[in-house]
């Protein structure tokens, strides 16, 4: 019954949200997140704990302040997937302003394939759309298996009438078709700041001990793809702007795991930098932290 019910309102959200006026919708979204702030549910009190690690001499009164911004943060994330299907690809053009574009330019044009790995600041989806639309380039990337199945059916519906193509991360066959994609020249987008499986390798993050996904340092290791790392951050609606780093190289010397631990780590420093420029945008609502995840009884 709760998979169905968090299916439909999807659906509600997705049918009629982007049949709102945006006005209407951006102050929707701004209503259910100050709603859900206010209920200091656990969803919010993980945000405040994870921004504490962010802004360590931030108080209650600040904590408080950045949490609120970050459920309008995320709320206005979705309010714009919810619409993102409407949007023209010059309006993302005007409304998406990504810094040092020229690094993937510059590495498709070179023929060689390029990894962009992200981690879950601002939207997106939209920063997806505007590689599609705005550079008319066409890209793969990875969606976890959601339940039920007809949600999972709808995120991936969702994304490829948006230009995606979309693996599921589970069945194994991912990496290969990453790989193979990447090897033709191709594009690869992946959500990278947060694995909590035994395969995701260990990296200081603010300080402290979490587990970032392998796959990103190891495609580009086997490919010999260009990985990217990309920050983005909200500026007034609807301008979303976005940074793209110079690119993390492969180590000359090392075993292969100790070349994927140093790129990995790379790229959780560049995150760390967007993040901490912009933590209101930072939409991380779960455990992440090794030290948080040992709270919960085995």
């Amino acid at each position: 019954m709760r998979e169905r019910l968090t299916d439909g309102l999807y659906g509600l959200g997705w049918s009629t949200v982007k049949k709102l006026p945006e006005p209407a919708a951006a102050a929707l979204g701004r209503t259910i997140a100050d709603i859900a702030w206010k209920r200091r549910g656990k969803s919010v009190l993980r945000l405040e704990s994870n921004l504490a690690r962010v802004v360590p001499d931030a108080g209650p009164e600040r904590l408080a302040e950045l949490s609120k911004a970050g459920m309008r943060s995320y709320m206005r994330y979705w309010m714009e997937s919810f619409r993102l299907p409407t949007w023209s690809a010059e309006r993302v053009t005007d409304n998406v302003q990504i810094k040092d574009s020229h690094y993937l330019t510059d590495g498709l044009a070179s023929g060689r394939g390029v990894i962009l790995a992200l981690p879950h600041l601002a939207n997106w989806d939209l920063a997806g759309v505007w590689v599609t639309r705005s550079l008319g380039v066409p890209f793969t990337t990875v969606a976890e298996r959601l339940k039920p199945e007809t949600l999972y059916d709808r995120f991936v519906a969702y994304r490829e009438s948006l230009g995606m193509e979309v693996l599921p991360h589970t069945g194994g066959s991912a990496f290969g078709t990453l790989a193979r994609r990447l090897r033709s020249g191709g594009l690869v987008c992946l959500v990278a700041d947060r694995d909590l499986s035994a395969s995701g390798v260990e990296v200081k993050y603010f300080g402290e001990s979490a587990r970032m996904p392998a796959g990103p340092a190891m495609l580009a290791q086997q490919t010999g793809a260009l990985l990217l790392p990309v920050t983005l951050w909200y500026d007034e609606a609807p301008l979303m702007r976005g940074q793209i780093h110079p690119p993390v190289e492969v180590p000359e010397t090392g075993t292969k795991d100790e070349k994927t631990s140093l790129m990995t780590q790379a790229l959780a420093d560049a995150y760390a930098t967007g993040i901490a420029e912009h933590p209101e945008d930072w939409h991380m609502l779960q455990r992440l932290w090794l030290a948080d995840l040992e709270e919960r009884p085995l």
